[in-house]
């Protein structure tokens, strides 16, 4: 089933993979959130018309102010450095983690707007590296925790997130699940991968009667 009429914001952006694997879906970007040369120069090249919004911590009073758009779909991938296993590993205290939460940030903005346009919630993705689910910050649970709409950090029942769960709060309600990038495979049977997915949240919420917080 394709929507068409869907349009995504996409943030820390890049070269832009997702534009390319959701353009079969028929969905359109509104604008993009780039700051490094190289990438902007790619998207400038393939998406003359789509603005790119620069730094995307001033995104949200754009949103707010009405002057960009609120889309449908909040889709990025915040800085990574912070939380891999490969880096120092500074967590929220590092200016590219801490764009973890700017992110929760742009969420907010873009469903208040919508709210106020009489639209429904958007749909909010965020993709980082395994590593964040064991930041000694606590990142993941800070992200769970503003999107959810608490009022403070979420904390996992054991000493780290696990690979899969699920959050609800007065906000949003949230899903989580690692996957193996040698293990998955592009797929057009949009049915068969809807009932993946109700699947693997049927088996995440086991772990939402065990989570707790602060």
């Amino acid at each position: 089933m394709n929507h068409p009429n869907l349009q995504y914001g996409s943030v820390c952006s890049g070269i832009e993979a997702v534009s390319l694997a959701w353009k079969p879906l028929g969905w359109h970007p509104a604008w993009f959130s780039e700051i490094d040369p190289f990438p902007n120069a790619v998207l400038a090249h393939h998406y003359p018309d789509v603005p790119n919004l620069g730094d995307m911590t001033g995104i949200a009073d754009q949103i707010l102010a009405c002057t960009a758009p609120a889309p449908d779909i909040l889709v990025g991938g915040t800085p990574c450095q912070a939380f891999s296993v490969a880096g120092a590993r500074g967590g929220l205290s590092d200016p590219r983690g801490a764009l973890t939460l700017k992110y929760t940030e742009l969420a907010n903005a873009i469903d208040q707007t919508r709210q106020q346009q009489h639209q429904q919630p958007s749909v909010i993705v965020w993709e980082n590296v395994p590593g964040v689910l064991s930041d000694k910050s606590n990142a993941f649970g800070c992200l769970l925790g503003a999107l959810a709409g608490e009022s403070r950090e979420l904390q996992p029942a054991g000493a780290k997130w696990t690979n899969a769960g699920c959050v609800s709060g007065p906000r949003r309600s949230i899903a989580w699940r690692v996957l193996d990038a040698q293990l998955c495979r592009a797929s057009h049977n949009w049915a068969y991968e809807q009932s993946s997915v109700m699947r693997s949240r049927r088996n995440a919420t086991r772990n939402h009667r065990h989570l707790r917080r602060t």
